[in-house]
């Protein structure tokens, strides 16, 4: 009987093996999604006295145009150091996936705390405020660390992301940039992308231009998708007859992140469905060929969800159906596993 068994056994192993092989999409072999949520860190505004500090909010399971609000909207991080203003708060994943930094601009625009917007682009910080945690919840003590160079008015909205051909994070961020023959800052520059890159985010390479196209640009965000990094940066020119793209959002890409000359995409992206918009925040579905860009209508709505199946198209449409947190503001969206859901479920009610 033995033997006879084994004999029946075998093809029965094999056909379980193809069915599963062939198991259609949506079916219960499919593989779970790695992430089962997505987690935003934004600021809501300097309209309030606790508005630029950082708020949570985690999507409705997978579904990342509909959130609730953690921590009952209030706060989960607040500034106690530098201008003591949160803003542009920026969250990323280390390689290994065992450590996450977040960084922000250190800057308190609530009733001119930190003057006018004139004097915070000509005598603004040149640091950007940093924490590091191992599970969203709890963040090591704030630490300023300076990375814009000695002539530079001010240092915003900075951003991160892992170069695999450095084998470090490239750190980005806008400054205006003042002759050396002007100390004080009082002649007339504009804004343009800047870069440093670093291994611990304490110690930073020193500065370079990274994107300096002759006008004011700031808020760049970059995504990966197969080899090619697509930027995406508000042109923040005066709307002109000349300029028609202006404070709305251009694309771009490139196979080297740093490069100076991205090629050309895209650009008033947003025109038709926004008033303008800055901030951008770009991510990858969880569960599909899909991505998503949130571009903050600043002064008006705050985020503004867009999507598209093709980066390299340049196409975004105006999403439906969303629900996104009260006021939301410059920020980002990252995907989060199961076990960091619950615990800032857990964590934050």
């Amino acid at each position: 009987m033995r033997p006879r068994s084994r004999t029946l056994l075998v093809p029965l192993l094999a056909a379980l093996f193809l069915t599963l092989l062939t198991a259609p999409p949506g079916s219960a072999q499919t593989r779970q999604p790695k992430y089962a949520g997505y987690l935003f860190a934004y600021f809501t505004g300097e309209g309030t006295a606790d508005g630029e500090q950082i708020r949570y909010a985690l999507s409705q399971g997978n579904d990342p145009l509909h959130w609730r609000e953690l921590n009952a909207g209030k706060p989960v991080l607040t500034s106690t150091i530098g201008e003591k203003g949160l803003r542009d708060p920026f969250v990323i994943r280390s390689p290994k996936g065992d450590k996450f930094y977040l960084i922000a601009t250190d800057l308190r625009m609530y009733q001119n705390s930190s003057g006018s917007w004139d004097y915070v682009q000509r005598h603004g910080s040149k640091s950007i405020m940093v924490w590091e945690s191992t599970d969203l919840v709890h963040w090591t003590d704030q630490r300023l660390v300076k990375v814009a160079p000695d002539n530079a008015g001010n240092t915003w909205a900075p951003e991160a992301y892992w170069d695999d051909r450095l084998h470090e994070y490239v750190v980005f961020w806008a400054s205006k940039l003042y002759a050396a023959a002007d100390p004080d800052h009082t002649g007339s520059t504009y804004n343009r992308m800047l870069y440093a890159t670093t291994r611990d985010f304490r110690t930073f390479s020193e500065p370079k231009v990274w994107d300096d196209p002759g006008y004011s640009v700031i808020d760049s965000t970059v995504i990966k998708d197969k080899g090619t990094y697509y930027r995406f940066t508000k042109d923040e020119r005066d709307p002109s007859s000349s300029s028609p793209c202006s404070k709305f959002i251009t694309a771009e890409k490139s196979r080297n992140l740093t490069d100076t000359s991205y090629a050309f995409v895209a650009d008033c992206i947003g025109n038709g469905s926004i008033q303008r918009g800055e901030g951008p925040t770009v991510f990858k579905s969880n569960t599909e060929k899909k991505w998503y860009l949130f571009i903050d209508e600043y002064g008006l709505r705050g985020y503004v969800p867009f999507e598209t199946t093709d980066l390299a198209s340049g196409k975004w449409t105006l999403s439906t159906d969303y629900a996104l947190p009260a006021s939301p503001r410059h920020g980002t969206v990252m995907p989060v596993t199961r076990a960091e859901y619950e615990r800032l479920l857990r964590t934050y009610g």
